[in-house]
């Protein structure tokens, strides 16, 4: 075999290797995305139209009246405030908390730090089930139950945001520290003009992730709800599922899942590129 041929030979199974990478990625994204097609192929569906083998695709009719029906049925008005609420005030205290923290683990020395840090990373590998009865206690012992304050209490502090903090700050040259102590900033100045602008990526991709999580959430909202003042989205979908009416009616039901998911898949859809360069940037894996 000649010099010539063996960076030809690298670049061909080069070549093969991206394809059988796309061709198997490709083929995973349809997977996932059949499910998502599917209802959203029945949910257009009319309400009396009988669903079988491979009418989901290929039916000539078209129809708004299960969004409209679902709507109606159950108060998707007042769970969307509900879980945008949450959210938010999960969201806001979250980047607060994790800002602080992560800011003075990686800029202060301090007796029991190691430890501290430790127990707080610990966090992230104890199963939420196992804090459902004593997270429970608190809050009926706080008078918080069936409150909207009741669900978001509990996630208020972020062990993992705290970490992801406190590893971007960590990457701040101290060079720019040492100018803005010079400058005479003081430590919250430093946090808002020196750490922050370069921990941006991070902190964004920390707010995408406690979004998605604490949107798709179940157990715990269902736990500490009880009335429709205060269930958020998923709990009040599970809700809608248990009305008499509505059987195994799979086209109302795919309405009513979609109306739930779509603001996510929507700013996924739109906004794909940046929460991959987040994510990356990050280094979240």
């Amino acid at each position: 075999m000649s010099h010539n041929s063996i960076p030809k030979t690298k670049h061909i199974k080069k070549r093969i290797n991206s394809f059988v990478i796309a061709l198997v990625a490709a083929v995973l994204s349809l997977l996932w995305a059949s499910v998502i097609l599917w209802a959203i192929a029945a949910s257009f569906r009319p309400p009396n139209s009988p669903i079988g083998p491979g009418s989901i695709w290929f039916g000539g009719s078209f129809s708004f009246a299960n969004y409209i029906r679902a709507w109606h049925m159950a108060p998707f008005l007042l769970y969307y405030k509900n879980t945008i609420i949450v959210v938010s005030l999960i969201l806001g205290i979250q980047i607060v908390t994790a800002v602080f923290a992560g800011f003075a683990f990686a800029n202060y020395e301090f007796v029991g730090k190691r430890w501290l840090l430790f127990f707080i990373l610990l966090q992230l590998m104890i199963p939420t089930t196992a804090l459902l009865v004593p997270n429970f206690a608190t809050i009926r012992e706080l008078g918080l139950y069936d409150t909207l304050l009741a669900i978001a209490l509990p996630y208020f502090g972020s062990a993992f945001g705290t970490f992801l903090m406190r590893q971007a700050f960590l990457e701040v040259p101290y060079e720019l520290v040492e100018a803005g102590i010079i400058d005479g900033c003081n430590w919250w100045q430093l946090i808002i003009h020196v750490y922050l602008p370069p921990a941006i990526p991070t902190l964004l991709a920390f707010a995408i992730s406690s979004v998605t999580w604490h949107w798709n959430e179940f157990l715990w909202p269902l736990v500490v709800t009880s009335s429709n003042k205060a269930r958020v989205l998923t709990v009040g979908l599970v809700r809608f599922t248990q009305l008499g009416e509505i059987g195994a009616q799979w086209p109302l039901l795919a309405a009513a899942t979609l109306i739930v998911v779509a603001p996510l898949l929507i700013a996924f859809v739109v906004f794909q590129k940046r929460f991959i360069n987040s994510f990356l940037y990050s280094g979240i894996k």
